[in-house]
């Protein structure tokens, strides 16, 4: 869909508030949106509604900047909101911060005309009109922002095609992917969450002419998660109800299922952590089928986690940590040496128990809901990319959360309780699922440590750099396996182990 030039009717002030509420939900540090139109246009009812929305603060003093030029605020993304009418030259911008503003977050600017060539080229302007008893917004641009824009104001049509046209949005979180999701309140009804979930873009070919993304078997549209939605909720697993849907465009309005966390005062939980482990135990106990239906003739297909894909993924290591880490790219003999071990360990993985594999079975996608009963006190999210594969890989994922320190003794509780859980169900190949669970955990790891690197160095997301000492503990926790001695090996004699203590 072409975003690249927008328009809106707005019929009153609450319409031109909302519409700045929901270009909010759209902002990014670095954004500028040039507001034009005549004295009286409504371009200060527009910031201010964006201002309040970013700010979380619907009572924000948000003054009209006509006399100090510039005023700042915080919230979500640092927002500038700038009125250069009396600007006498360009020149002047210097003495307002105006490039530094930019770098730091947002920025809104009024009269953009007075600020000649120093608006940078991605900024989007967004042009008010009298029409009619109302106004014309109409909003052009090229780039990251106007896009983010486009599908913030299709999520609002979708949202009142859903039944919730004037509802509030609250942004409510973001992760390393392009989803979003906000929180949606209509008029004291029960909070819903709208996800805006866009096609995935793949990128270039990485090997055999495939990018990376289909090589990894990463879930390309939202037909994903409602499919495997539909069959966990069958299978007895607490996962959002899906109220409304637009497949083609990738909106959900789904269930809120609470803000229970795994988490104390920032520290696991060890029985709560025993609860998900039981939950895994009941899934992997059961059958799942490989096709999986989103809506009447609408089926999703669940990947194999096979060969190539393990490796694509614990090659991130060899791509983004090594250089990291060494301050140099990791040279042919590193690599094949990488391939000969991983496929060494991947030959023994052959027979082992295979199951559907949520992926990112953790913390941050597990909603404790201690007043309910069973395996229903878990709530469980984001599991579009979910595949068939090893069974142990989940329950790796959840004893050594990525973005929480597990300390050795939950670990082992962890893995103990899904061990009792799953003897008591029947037969099962405890010899056989320890190593499995070794081998995933450090496939996982070593995949982590490469894509928190990348997030640093491509996304410009610094902050997932502070997890690698604890990705490197859990990774010398996995290869102390003796089944993963020749893996160790490898890590050890080419320094990609660094302090592993705990």
């Amino acid at each position: 869909m072409d975003f690249s030039s927008l328009e809106r009717f707005l019929p009153d002030e609450r319409a031109t508030t909302m519409l700045g509420a929901d270009l909010a939900l759209a902002l990014h540090a670095g954004d500028v949106l040039a507001l034009e139109g005549d004295l009286g246009a409504g371009k200060t009812t527009l910031a201010r509604g964006l201002i309040r929305a970013l700010a979380g603060d619907a009572e924000l003093e948000v003054p009209s900047p006509t006399f100090t030029l510039v005023q700042a605020y915080e919230g979500r993304v640092p927002v500038h909101h700038f009125d250069l009418y009396r600007l006498a030259s360009a020149a002047e911008l210097d003495e307002l911060g105006f490039d530094d503003a930019i770098a730091q977050g947002a920025a809104l600017v009024e009269w953009p005309d007075r600020a000649a060539s120093r608006l940078p080229e991605s900024a989007v302007h967004l042009e008010l009109t009298h029409q009619d008893a109302g106004r014309l917004a109409r909003i052009t641009g090229t780039g990251a922002a106007i896009e983010r824009i486009g599908r913030s104001l299709a999520a609002r049509d979708f949202l009142a095609r859903s039944g919730h046209a004037d509802a509030e949005r609250k942004y409510f979180a973001g992760d390393a992917s392009a989803r979003s999701y906000e929180i949606v309140d209509d008029d004291g009804q029960p909070p819903l969450v709208l996800m805006n979930s866009p096609k995935l873009v793949l990128g270039p070919p990485v090997r055999d002419g495939k990018p990376y993304a289909e090589i990894a078997h990463t879930a390309q549209s939202v037909s994903a998660f409602v499919a495997i939605d539909r069959a966990l909720k069958a299978g007895g697993v607490a996962v959002p109800e899906i109220f409304t849907a637009d497949l083609e465009q990738g909106f959900l309005l789904i269930e809120h299922l609470g803000s229970g966390s795994f988490l104390d005062d920032g520290k696991p939980v060890a029985g709560r952590y025993a609860a998900a482990a039981e939950l895994l135990a009941m899934m992997h106990g059961r059958k799942w089928p490989s096709r999986m239906e989103a809506a009447m003739g609408v089926h999703h297909l669940v990947p194999p986690f096979d060969r190539d894909a393990m490796m694509i993924e614990a090659e991130l290591l060899v791509d983004w940590y090594i250089p990291f880490a060494t301050g140099k790219p990791a040279h042919d003999k590193v690599r094949s040496g990488f391939e000969n071990v991983w496929n060494a360990v991947f030959d023994r993985l052959e027979g082992t128990e295979k199951t559907l594999m949520l992926r990112d079975f953790h913390s941050p996608n597990l909603i404790w809901r201690g007043e309910r009963q069973g395996h229903d006190r878990i709530g469980v999210l984001d599991f579009q990319d979910a595949l068939i594969g090893p069974s142990a890989y989940d329950l790796a994922s959840l004893a050594m959360d990525a973005r929480v320190t597990v300390s050795p003794e939950i670990e082992r509780s962890t893995y103990d309780a899904y061990v009792a859980a799953r003897r008591a169900a029947g037969p099962f190949d405890e010899a056989g699922f320890s190593e499995a669970y070794a081998a995933m955990a450090a496939q996982r790891n070593s995949k982590i440590l490469g894509i928190f690197v990348r997030l640093n160095e491509r996304d410009g997301k610094p902050d997932y750099l502070r997890h690698l000492p604890r990705i490197r503990a859990y990774l010398g926790r996995a290869l102390a396996h003796p089944a993963l001695a020749g893996l160790k090996d490898f890590y050890s004699s080419n320094g990609l182990l660094g302090d592993t203590a705990e």
